[in-house]
C-alpha cells in the first residue's frame, strides 16, 4: 500500500446549451446536468488506463454508499487531498450508470458558495471539465502508458478548468452572453468580475 498515491484524471462531460435553463425550470431552480464521468479501457492524455472491472467495482461501491446516502460530494477545482473539503463542495452526484465503457451520471449543482460560482460559470458558457479523484497505484505498460491497479479507490468527481483529456470539457453557451464570449480577453475579465461579485455577496 506504500506506493498508493492520489490519482487525478479528466473525462468528457457533454451537455447541450439548452440543458441549463431547461433543468432549472424543471427542478425548481436547481441545476441538474448529465454526462460521462469516467471511461474504462481507454488511454487518456495522462497515459492512464482504467480497467473496466476495477471501475465497475468502485462505481458500485460509490453508488451503494455515497450516492444512496446523498453524500457523493465533489469540489470546484482539485485539492491535493484524499478528503472532500466541505467548505469547497459545489455539487453532488445523484446517480451513475454504464453506457458501454462510459460511466455516466447526473450531477446536481448545489447552492453553496462554490456551487453558485459553478452555476454562474456554466450559465456564462465557460468551458469546464469533470475530473475523477482517487487513491491507488499504477503499473507501467509501455513508454507512455500505465494501468491503474486493483487497489484503486474512488474518492470524488470534481469540476476543473484545465482538463488534460482531449475533449474533456463541458461547454454550454447562454444566448445573452454568447457575443461577449467570442472575445477571449473579455471572457476572462467577465469571469473575474463574476467570481468577485459572488464572493462579495456571500460575505
Amino acid at each position: 500500500m506504500e506506493n498508493k498515491k492520489l490519482i487525478v484524471d479528466y473525462i468528457t462531460f457533454d451537455i447541450t446549451p439548452e440543458m441549463i435553463n431547461e433543468s432549472m425550470e424543471k427542478n425548481n431552480g436547481r441545476l441538474m446536468v448529465k454526462g460521462v464521468l469516467q471511461r474504462a479501457d481507454a488511454k487518456n492524455q495522462n497515459g492512464r488506463v482504467y480497467p473496466k472491472d476495477i471501475l465497475i467495482r468502485e462505481a458500485k461501491k460509490y453508488n451503494d454508499i455515497n450516492i444512496k446516502e446523498r453524500r457523493a460530494l465533489g469540489e470546484l477545482d482539485h485539492p491535493d487531498s484524499s478528503i472532500v473539503n466541505l467548505n469547497n463542495v459545489s455539487h453532488n452526484i445523484t446517480e451513475m450508470h454504464w453506457e458501454g465503457n462510459d460511466l455516466c451520471g447526473t450531477v446536481e449543482v448545489l447552492s453553496t458558495p462554490s456551487g453558485n460560482i459553478l452555476k454562474e460559470l456554466f450559465k456564462c458558457g465557460i468551458k469546464l471539465g469533470i475530473s475523477s479523484r482517487g487513491l491507488g497505484s499504477v503499473k507501467q505498460l509501455g513508454e507512455s502508458e500505465v494501468e491503474v491497479q486493483s487497489d484503486f479507490e474512488l474518492i470524488a468527481f470534481d469540476f476543473v478548468s484545465n482538463p488534460s483529456t482531449h475533449g474533456a470539457f463541458l461547454a454550454p453557451m447562454h444566448e445573452s452572453v454568447q457575443a461577449d464570449l467570442n472575445n477571449k480577453a473579455a471572457k476572462y475579465e467577465k469571469v473575474n468580475h463574476l467570481i468577485t461579485d459572488i464572493l462579495t455577496d456571500n460575505k
